[in-house]
């Protein structure tokens, strides 16, 4: 990739940036059809966030910004304007300026998760789901398969405040959609998320008791560090069909593409150019 003066940025921001896959995907595509924007990771810690966010959107060429752990959350509070699922989530993970020059957010995780179910021929509706984490991405998951119509979702956070937000926030806009809280056993749901960090890091304890885990269920994992984490192997084994960080990550980026106003595709092609 050419990088020029006239070369516009989209910041990828978090912190650790070294699991980061966006890049690959992005500018592979961005290359492939030559459009002159580049992907960059900042790896900016928590005290730093909010300055950095507003700095990087006073340079001129700037696009938009991918927000991900561990600023989901707290990008709420940094933007003028918040879509619908982005409330409902209580989180944020695309950033741009707005027309106003006002800073305005959206959420686009929960979709691409959603969307990666049903490319794979499980539609959520009427279904049990078991969201383990409810942090950013999983108040997305959560609100998207609340969106999508899901009969019963149980949710579990070591956060219970983060918990039972967004149990309040599914019950209000969903009202029809059964909801359980501090619940962590598996067992008996037909979807079920990890969307904590845990497999990051090699060591890290598993996000549940996957012996608990109904063979038949649908297992979806967030964590991007290796297409299958030991979650999602488990999982495997015991024959439950299952969806890998990346999966949601392709889904979600042409929605992103359209958001920031650049030629949009689909997962395939941009899966074809990929070099994860």
């Amino acid at each position: 990739m050419n990088i020029t003066g006239n070369t516009r940025v989209i910041g990828h921001i978090g912190y650790p940036t070294h699991t980061f896959k966006s890049p690959m995907i992005y500018n592979p595509y961005f290359e492939q059809m030559g459009i002159d924007v580049v992907v960059v990771p900042f790896s900016v810690t928590t005290e730093y966030y909010a300055n950095f966010l507003r700095s990087l959107f006073n340079c001129g060429n700037t696009v938009g910004a991918l927000i991900t752990m561990p600023h989901k959350v707290s990008t709420t509070s940094l933007v003028s304007r918040l879509s619908k699922t982005a409330q409902i989530a209580g989180s944020c993970n695309a950033v741009r300026l707005g027309k106003d020059g006002q800073l305005e957010g959206d959420m686009f995780d929960g979709e691409g998760f959603v969307q990666g179910m049903l490319r794979k021929g499980v539609n959520p509706h009427g279904k049990s789901a078991l969201v383990v984490g409810c942090g950013g991405v999983g108040r997305a998951i959560a609100a998207s398969l609340a969106k999508a119509g899901v009969a019963r979702i149980a949710l579990f956070d070591i956060a219970d405040s983060s918990m039972m937000f967004l149990a309040s926030q599914i019950q209000r806009y969903y009202p029809e959609v059964d909801v359980l809280t501090g619940i962590r056993n598996p067992q008996g749901y037909e979807i079920v998320v990890n969307a904590t960090s845990l497999g990051m890091e090699e060591g890290d304890e598993l996000p549940m008791d996957v012996a608990l885990i109904d063979n038949d269920a649908f297992v979806g994992d967030v964590v991007l560090r290796a297409e299958m984490t030991a979650f999602l192997s488990q999982a495997k084994e015991k024959g439950c069909q299952v969806q890998v960080g990346t999966d949601m990550l392709f889904e979600q980026i042409p929605v992103y593409l359209e958001y920031f106003g650049l030629p949009t595709t689909t997962p395939d092609v941009l899966r074809r150019y990929a070099k994860i």
